[in-house]
């Protein structure tokens, strides 16, 4: 039994929770500042601001399967308005985020704004293997779209709620675990009874109600088991290093060409607006650690 009395909102924190006796886990995020200091980079409309919001939160929950430090990049590429929108969260509770594109085109749909492309989930461990799985954009929502992604590539379900007014985001999900208590089909009766009240939750509630208040309306019936929240925030993994080797991956001539113009280098982190400036110190610097990954944009000038 869940036991929560008043609840004080607690946003940009996520809260892992396991059934008791169900072969079933789940995570709520509720994200607020760490959001709005993410989006704040970049002049989005309000529909982008709402499709980043889903990302974030989903990148939040899906982050929380990390059993090593690393982080869930999750990617999407389109032709249509937006051409890339991408979240990383970080086993540390770290997210930072950017889409490209026409960041200004509104939609009564946000991800009308990626029909048509492929989102890219990528695992990266800080020490070990990188690995990546791709699903089309063509189920309709994000929460959809992760659920096929699962269904093909753990088979075990996994259900996402998602909600994003661009100020603020939240995300449900619930995910079978391998069986253990339940086999056949009691475990799928199991599985159908806690999706079905789930889908109960609207869009308002899942981004106005504080996260045991939430699960209590949900599962006031079930023995859950709640563990402590994590906080989450906005933290970019830009650094002058990094920025100092995408420098000296440039040629010689074209670094001697702007350091003779502007008498320095400037490197500005697209995903938070930090610069890094450099002088004739990198000229004939090799290059020491690997090319920014796609979703480390930057503007050199």
């Amino acid at each position: 039994m869940i036991h929560c009395g008043p609840m004080k909102m607690l946003t940009d924190t996520s809260l892992r929770f396991l059934f008791d006796g169900i072969d079933v886990r789940g995570e709520t995020v509720k994200l607020g500042s760490a959001l709005v200091d993410m989006l704040g980079q970049q002049p989005y409309s309000k529909t982008v601001t709402r499709l980043l919001g889903e990302f974030a939160s989903a990148a939040v929950l899906i982050s929380n399967n990390l059993k090593y430090e690393g982080r869930i990049i999750l990617q999407a590429r389109s032709s249509q308005a937006i051409t890339l929108a991408m979240v990383e969260c970080s086993s540390e509770g770290h997210i930072r985020g950017i889409a490209q594109g026409d960041i200004q085109q509104e939609s009564t749909d946000p991800m009308s704004l990626l029909e048509g492309g492929q989102l890219a989930l990528t695992i990266e461990r800080d020490q070990g293997q990188r690995y990546q799985g791709i699903v089309a954009l063509e189920n309709g929502s994000l929460a959809e779209v992760l659920e096929a992604y699962f269904a093909q590539s753990e088979q075990l379900g996994a259900k996402f709620w998602l909600a994003s007014d661009g100020q603020t985001s939240s995300g449900l999900m619930l995910q079978q675990l391998p069986a253990q208590l339940s086999e056949g089909t009691a475990r799928e009766e199991q599985w159908h009874h806690l999706c079905t009240l789930a889908e109960t939750i609207s869009s308002a509630e899942l981004l106005d109600l504080p996260s045991e208040t939430l699960l209590f309306k949900l599962y006031h019936e079930e023995t859950v088991t709640l563990y402590p929240p994590t906080p989450i925030l906005f933290k970019c993994r830009c650094s002058r290093e990094r920025s100092a080797n995408t420098i000296a991956l440039l040629p010689e001539s074209e670094k001697a060409d702007i350091l003779a113009e502007l008498g320095e280098i400037t490197l500005t982190c697209e995903l938070c607006g930090t610069s890094y400036r450099f002088g004739p110190e990198v000229l004939e610097t090799a290059a020491s650690t690997p090319e920014p990954t796609d979703g480390e944009a930057r503007t050199l000038h």
